[in-house]
């Protein structure tokens, strides 16, 4: 057997050579990764100091100490390569190598500009600085960071000379596939996503929707718990939440109060006239409360009606309540004060009764004056 089929084609390389070319691959990888660290340094520097974007320069810090050792010594090892003199095989392996030397380095920085990119997102439009990572936050992250590392991948094949368009469109027909498949979880994942990015509602915050009202606990990937007023626990899609009308209860800044008090159609003009000035002094002693308006609504038959609104500066439902109690008992005892009668008006309905014939045989009417009378009265109370 020839052994000269075992030759390799770096051996008639001369040793100077490749001592010039360790020298250069040393001091390559001792420039680059000194570079590194005193542009790290300097960038320290600057956002300590203000004299930069502190964002920007906190971005770069972070995303420079992704920076691999191992890509840059393959990096150092390629540039002492550069002054050997390759066969064409070589030379051809060697542009190969550079390019995943450098793509994945590339890679890892936007790996990580993309975590601390959207951390930084999240954080400023959290409602606390400390609060933890969201689930938008995660999803977001993993798919982005999924797309990069397929694209380099594809990029690596395709340089060292597969045919990816095959592979492309097989993943392309996979991923509709797999989309009609869990069209309705992929749905949820974004309504989730969709949630954590405009804030509809955020955990803590009181809600109402299609139906139910409680406190959010939770936003899943798929899902949203709310801890019902009644105490049961209520599990609904995320993209279901969405579909519906939701009344957000945590951020309200006032509470919008109307309501209506009906007095008796016999009260007198004079008395009606009074009726909206001492309402207007009952809700104005009130504490944190802006006065709106009183007005004698409607007159009919069954009562007069008085229309009351009126605003509480503190939204909350416990507040609300205690002042409308106040009013309420506040305008009864009014009400007395100015004779005027919140009971409904009076009906009287006449039932007239027949006497039964002895012989089984139908009476004649009986005279009016004979017959039974029974008053029965009913009130219509005011809703």
């Amino acid at each position: 057997m020839d052994m000269r089929t075992f030759t390799s084609p770096l051996a008639g390389i001369d040793p100077t050579n490749w001592l010039l070319a360790a020298a250069v691959a040393v001091g390559s990888y001792v420039i680059l990764h000194g570079a590194v660290v005193l542009f790290r340094r300097h960038l320290a520097r600057l956002s300590e100091q203000g004299r930069a974007d502190r964002p920007a320069a906190e971005l770069l810090k972070a995303t420079l100490a992704r920076t691999s050792k191992l890509a840059l010594m393959v990096t150092a090892l390629l540039l002492g390569l550069t002054v050997l003199d390759l066969g064409a095989p070589w030379d051809e392996r060697v542009r190969h190598l550079w390019f995943i030397a450098l793509g994945a380095q590339l890679a890892l920085y936007l790996d990580r500009a993309l975590s601390v990119g959207a951390q930084r997102y999240f954080r400023s439009r959290a409602s606390a600085p400390d609060a933890p990572a969201t689930v938008a936050n995660t999803l977001m992250v993993w798919v982005l960071k999924t797309v990069l590392w397929v694209v380099f991948l594809l990029a690596v094949l395709s340089n060292v000379g597969i045919d990816v368009s095959t592979l492309v469109a097989s993943l392309g027909i996979g991923g509709i596939a797999v989309a009609l498949a869990v069209q309705n979880v992929l749905g949820d994942l974004f309504a989730s996503l969709s949630i954590a990015v405009d804030k509809p509602f955020e955990v803590g915050d009181a809600i109402s929707v299609a139906g139910f009202s409680g406190n959010v606990e939770h936003v899943g990937l798929k899902t949203t718990r709310i801890r019902s007023d009644s105490g049961e626990q209520i599990v609904i899609a995320n993209a279901e939440l969405l579909k519906n009308t939701l009344r957000n209860f945590k951020r309200m800044s006032t509470r919008r109060v109307q309501f209506s008090l009906r007095a008796n159609p016999s009260t007198t003009r004079a008395q009606a006239a009074q009726v909206p000035g001492v309402l207007r002094a009952i809700i104005e002693r009130q504490e944190g409360v802006r006065y709106d308006r009183v007005h004698l609504k409607s007159v009919t038959q069954e009562a007069l009606e008085f229309d009351v609104v009126f605003h509480v500066l503190d939204p909350s439902y416990g507040r609300y309540m205690d002042i409308q109690q106040t009013i309420l008992l506040a305008a009864m005892e009014a009400f007395e004060e100015l004779g005027v009668s919140t009971v409904g008006a009076s009906r009287h309905v006449l039932i007239e009764r027949m006497p039964r014939p002895d012989n089984g045989k139908p009476a004649a009417p009986a005279k009016p004056a004979a017959a039974l009378h029974n008053i029965v009265s009913t009130r219509k109370q005011p809703s």
